[in-house]
């Protein structure tokens, strides 16, 4: 009796220990003294990049903004991953591509989306997969092919 307990505790300990939460580190975001070298209205583009890399994303449609993107997060087995820290450092570009700004964002500054569930209603009728595959069968003709 003492094996068969022995064994479904050890296998209750690996059950257990296989459940152990996934850490997970994406981006890079610069230390504050690399951040404090950079001067706007004298750095440019290309100094942003030998000084922080390529930007994570590049917002706003002119790309006058570089996101400099680091994430924490984790998760157990199937269940959804948690952020647990995210932190933003933002840096805008005048017309001329000089830095006009350094910002820094935490995780208290996000805010969440919501997303709507609703489905755009489309016209016309729904066809089935038999007649998208034989539907074009003898509509078209080779008449003007050379």
């Amino acid at each position: 009796m003492r094996r068969v307990f022995a064994v479904a505790a050890l296998g209750a300990m690996m059950a257990l220990g296989s459940c152990s939460p996934i850490h997970n580190s994406h981006g890079f975001i610069p230390d504050d003294e690399i951040v404090a070298k950079l001067r706007p209205g004298v750095h440019d583009r290309d100094s942003v990049t030998s000084l922080f890399g390529s930007p994570s994303s590049v917002a706003d449609f002119n790309g006058e903004t570089w996101l400099y993107v680091k994430r924490e997060s984790a998760h157990i087995a199937f269940f959804e991953e948690e952020v647990l820290d995210q932190a933003v450092l933002a840096v805008r570009f005048d017309k001329n591509g000089l830095v006009t700004s350094v910002e820094r964002f935490a995780m208290a500054d996000a805010k969440t989306l919501v997303t709507v569930e609703r489905k755009t209603p489309t016209r016309g009728r729904e066809i089935t997969v038999i007649e998208q595959l034989f539907g074009n069968i003898g509509r078209f003709s080779n008449q003007g092919a050379k």
